[in-house]
């Protein structure tokens, strides 16, 4: 079933809500780091654009494809640093917060790893991801095939 183009409904809001997540690119926080988290959360909801979409980035950026082909297992994968992990376990424990309720384990890695700043900003970018996997997925956008990777 084809679903609304919430861009075309929406555009001035979408707009908006896409300008305040450009503003990320002026986060302390590491933009490989970043686009790694925001794929993971992107697996985890299912929402095959947004995965498209950042595991390019995170590739832009000069993420290794084995590590993201690892993803769904880094908590088994020997391939990511222990910042690395604590930054994805508080991304999942986030965006299942029904489940978790954002556990103090979790936090208290990140108070280990991160400095609070980076603790807002990696939340936001969190946040963030998650609302548009929510309007991707439930909309059904779908990436485009690109022939050129």
């Amino acid at each position: 079933m084809k679903r609304i183009d919430y861009f075309s409904t929406k555009p001035d809001f979408i707009t908006q809500l896409r300008a305040i997540t450009k503003t990320q690119e002026q986060f302390g926080l590491d933009a490989k780091l970043r686009a790694l988290v925001e794929t993971r959360v992107s697996q985890i909801n299912g929402c095959a654009y947004c995965t498209d979409l950042h595991s390019r980035e995170a590739r832009q950026r000069g993420e290794r494809q084995q590590r993201l082909d690892s993803l769904p297992v880094w908590s088994e994968s020997p391939f990511f640093t222990v910042r690395e992990r604590a930054a994805l376990a508080w991304a999942e424990s986030v965006t299942r917060i029904a489940e978790t309720h954002a556990g103090d384990a979790e936090y208290q890695g990140l108070t280990q790893h991160f400095t609070e700043t980076e603790i807002v900003e990696l939340s936001l970018s969190v946040s963030l991801a998650n609302f548009w996997n929510r309007m991707a997925a439930g909309f059904r956008k779908m990436p485009s095939e690109n022939t050129s990777e």
